[in-house]
């Protein structure tokens, strides 16, 4: 506990502060995402820091950040992660600007501040106390920042396929938990429905082919669909969205086509191939039930839902670094959206725990902000779990 006391008495708020509003300001939204600029920023800020870091150009403005504070290679490498895009901020006036990261009452205001700028801002401020207290460690700790995880995951994708990571033990995601820590996730499913028709004059429509009645048929089936799965404990069940839906031309011309978008929701456990399975045979009955009926699904996104066993030892030291750092009990717990766990967890074979100082319901939310107070208790915490698991 002395050790974990002295590297904090190294903390600058002040400087940690500016850090997070920085990171606020480069807008980053997704699409198109443009993270490249901020990677680059957070890249100098951990070279400032002596933390060997670099950025990996992923083409268009896009990058990911990756830092690594070398260790002893006794252990393997414990993994801090965090994206760097945001969501659009929407049409509803904000009562501070989105990009500007004002202080205001206590919190920090912006996009991405709670989803999820502030946690991996934490993130970097804690790899920066452990260089600064001189602690050796008997594993790496990497620090990557990802890009896309708001639409494709394409920088989670990139960092797993280079191989950068084969190392790491296990993982820690920043993600908004209001300080509650997380082991189960939801995994995610995005599928397009698209049906072809025939154009004609709209008051001719017996000539025509409409499409957007075609799609009509799928979302029928679909609002009838049940999911197979089994209960889980810390997750609600599964849920499907039917997101958005264009069709059509002009008012006076029988459509001829029509895109409709599913979001799905799974619990670890559930096997997304057969979800697909069960959702192509809708256009394939259709195709043989109704008279000029063509359609076809695609699948967008496809990562699994992800849990960590509580009695797992990562799982109990991220416990006993909450309990050390701040003096909370933590109950782990699960959260119905999805994360890039899904992408490191199953493909690496790890441990993930998700932490994060953001409120969850925060997040895509107009007036977004993060309390500044929580910010300084995930760098508690990030800093505690660094000592958990590599010393």
């Amino acid at each position: 506990m002395k050790i974990f006391t002295d590297i904090m008495r190294l903390l600058d708020e002040d400087k940690a502060l500016e850090f997070l509003q920085r990171t606020i300001q480069f807008n980053t939204t997704n699409p198109p995402g443009a993270e490249k600029a901020l990677a680059h920023y957070i890249a100098d800020t951990l070279n400032s820091y002596g933390i060997k870091s670099h950025v990996v150009d992923l083409g268009e403005q896009r990058g990911n950040v990756i830092g690594r504070v070398a260790g002893l290679k006794d252990r393997p490498a414990l993994l801090f992660n965090g994206h760097l895009d945001v969501v659009p901020p929407g049409e509803q006036v904000w009562k501070h600007d989105p990009f500007s990261g004002t202080i205001d009452s206590g919190k920090v205001y912006g996009r991405g501040t709670a989803d999820m700028k502030a946690g991996f801002a934490a993130m970097v401020m804690a790899a920066a106390l452990i260089v600064q207290a001189g602690i050796v460690l008997k594993g790496d700790l990497v620090i990557a920042g990802t890009a896309g995880e708001e639409t494709d995951s394409l920088g989670a994708w990139s960092l797993l396929n280079s191989g950068y990571i084969k190392d790491i033990g296990a993982v820690a995601i920043a993600e908004p938990t209001l300080g509650k820590l997380f082991l189960a996730t939801k995994g995610i499913l995005w599928l397009e429905y698209t049906t072809v028709g025939k154009t004609a004059h709209a008051s001719m429509p017996d000539l025509g082919n409409n499409a957007i009645l075609h799609m009509n048929a799928v979302i029928g089936q679909l609002a009838n669909y049940s999911f197979t799965y089994c209960r889980h404990p810390v997750l609600t069940p599964p849920t499907m969205n039917i997101g958005t839906i264009i069709g059509g031309v002009k008012t006076n011309v029988v459509p001829d086509s029509c895109v409709l978008t599913v979001d799905i929701r799974t619990v670890p456990g559930q096997e997304h191939d057969q979800i697909i399975r069960d959702l192509q045979s809708i256009v394939t009955d259709l195709e043989q039930e109704v008279t000029g009926f063509k359609g076809s699904l695609k699948v967008i996104k496809n990562c699994p839902g992800v849990e960590t066993p509580l009695n797992n030892e990562f799982m109990q030291q991220g416990i006993r670094a909450a309990g050390k750092a701040l003096s909370q009990n933590l109950v782990p717990c699960g959260v119905n959206y999805y994360t890039d766990a899904s992408v490191f967890a199953p493909a690496l074979g790890i441990p993930f725990i998700i932490y994060g100082p953001g409120d969850e319901k925060m997040a895509h939310q107009p007036d977004e902000y993060v309390e500044i107070e929580r910010y300084f208790d995930a760098i508690k915490f990030y800093v505690a779990l660094v000592l958990e698991y590599l010393t």
